[in-house]
């Protein structure tokens, strides 16, 4: 018998009851095993040698685990299934954090917002952006990016200038209606970036200004969540 197995067995001679010591081996009844037959989580109480089953007293004495001679409260803990036992709360998960929106952007038509070959705001133009600075009331974001288009009537460095300049005013216009200024950021892509492709190939004058309306734009994005 190695020393292991001894001291067990002489632990389970002197098995206590919680509430009473001196009552008979034979008036205590297996509870169910332990978790993961673990004998070690049971330190402090008596088991069963080879399963690991926790014993407690008959129904008629309060079906009490037993505790042996060297079970104390400062260095053992009361298990799970017996007489004392205080489960923990588990605490609620956090919740999840908000979702973040993807960046939203608004396209303005230049020709709402500028006349023809000028950065100066028309008065509907203005009432546009109007309508944009309310739409950021309540909204959380983080940046504001506004990019000017061309179209490509005149000279590509001329034209990315101008756009430039429209971005500006853009901008400008918000920082009066109370939009911080180092949130608004601008740039120009001249005439660098069409979206009328080819449909306005062959045309000339009066017509080629307004097919190609569509080139010349402010594109506002506005990164955030709400």
């Amino acid at each position: 018998m190695n020393k292991l197995s001894a001291k067990k067995k002489l632990i389970g001679m002197v098995l206590l009851p919680a509430f009473l010591s001196g009552t008979a081996i034979a008036q205590v009844t297996p509870i169910d095993r332990y978790e993961n037959n673990d004998i070690e989580k049971a330190e402090g109480y008596g088991v069963e040698d080879e399963n690991g089953v926790v014993w407690r007293s008959s129904h008629d004495l309060g079906n009490h685990c037993w505790r042996t001679g060297y079970w104390n409260e400062e260095e053992h803990k009361i298990i799970e299934g017996c007489d004392g036992y205080e489960k923990v709360a588990e605490a609620e998960p956090a919740p999840p954090p908000a979702p973040v929106a993807p960046p939203e952007k608004l396209t303005f038509s230049a020709d709402a917002l500028f006349d023809f070959d000028s950065a100066e705001l028309k008065p509907n133009g203005k009432v546009a952006l109007d309508e944009f600075a309310r739409g950021l009331e309540g909204v959380n974001y983080d940046v504001i990016v506004a990019v000017g288009h061309a179209d490509r009537i005149g000279s590509p460095e001329y034209n990315q200038k101008l756009s430039v300049r429209r971005a500006n005013s853009v901008k400008a216009y918000l920082v009066s209606k109370g939009i911080e200024d180092n949130r608004i950021f601008t740039d120009g892509k001249g005439e660098s970036q069409p979206v009328t492709g080819d449909t306005c190939q062959g045309k000339s004058g009066q017509a080629l200004k307004e097919c190609l309306r569509p080139d010349r734009r402010v594109e506002v994005e506005v990164a955030g969540t709400r």
